[in-house]
């Protein structure tokens, strides 16, 4: 357990510069505080103390910010920077050196239950390994986002997400990086800062060509107006 514990506070320690010291993690990370919630509450739960889990989970939401259903299974050194607003449904699924940011949701799509088999249906996303999910991203259904993969700030997501690609945008899309190297190093927010490659810029370019090119035309025609109107006024002085 103390292994565990010393992960999680080391695991904070490498992605987070602002952490100075573990005393610190230990007394003022919500992310520890709701991991430590969420372990006794899975403990509770898969020894079929489940009214027990579920309490013990909304005290973690009370204290944190962040609600993670007990029946949740998350792995090693998860990170939830800043936190607040993070919901963490039933069924996901979460790998090691994940880090999610504030007002991530990892939802289920199916609609209410009315038996157990249907409750046990897995109903909400898988993260693999060094996932990085940015702030407001929505990851939705039972799909699964590939390892090292990096999900961008408010992209919601409704499709599988291959390893190793950032994805952007509402449905998000692919991102390929530039720079290969860097899916081997942590980014904060997933911001790879490849624009140039995303998929929606290319459309806003060419919107913002025929704008230009509309407000020339405009001016050229008021242009000709005005010349127009002067001449009359020439003649008869």
């Amino acid at each position: 357990m103390f292994r565990t514990l010393r992960d999680e506070i080391d695991g904070i320690m490498v992605r987070d510069p602002a952490a100075r010291s573990r005393l610190e993690v230990v007394i003022s990370y919500s992310s520890f505080h709701a991991m430590l919630f969420y372990r006794l509450s899975n403990w509770l739960w898969c020894r079929k103390m489940r009214l027990i889990g579920r309490w013990v989970s909304q005290w973690g939401r009370f204290w944190t910010g962040i609600e993670i259903h007990p029946a949740a299974a998350i792995g090693k050194r998860l990170f939830i920077d800043h936190g607040m607003g993070v919901v963490i449904g039933e069924t996901a699924e979460i790998g090691d050196d994940v880090t999610l940011y504030h007002d991530v949701t990892l939802g289920g799509t199916s609609p209410s239950v009315e038996s157990d088999a249907q409750r046990n249906v897995k109903r909400h996303p898988t993260l693999q390994d060094g996932v990085i999910v940015g702030s407001g991203a929505q990851i939705l259904g039972p799909i699964t986002v590939g390892s090292n993969a990096r999900v961008g700030a408010n992209a919601v997501v409704l499709r599988d997400v291959s390893p190793n690609v950032t994805v952007t945008g509402v449905p998000a899309k692919t991102l390929m990086p530039k720079n290969k190297r860097m899916l081997k190093q942590f980014v904060a927010y997933g911001a790879t800062g490849d624009l140039a490659n995303d998929p929606v810029v290319p459309a806003i370019e060419a919107l913002r060509q025929q704008v230009q090119a509309l407000t020339e035309r405009i001016e050229q025609l008021e242009t000709e107006k005005a010349a127009k109107a002067e001449g009359p006024k020439a003649k008869s002085a």
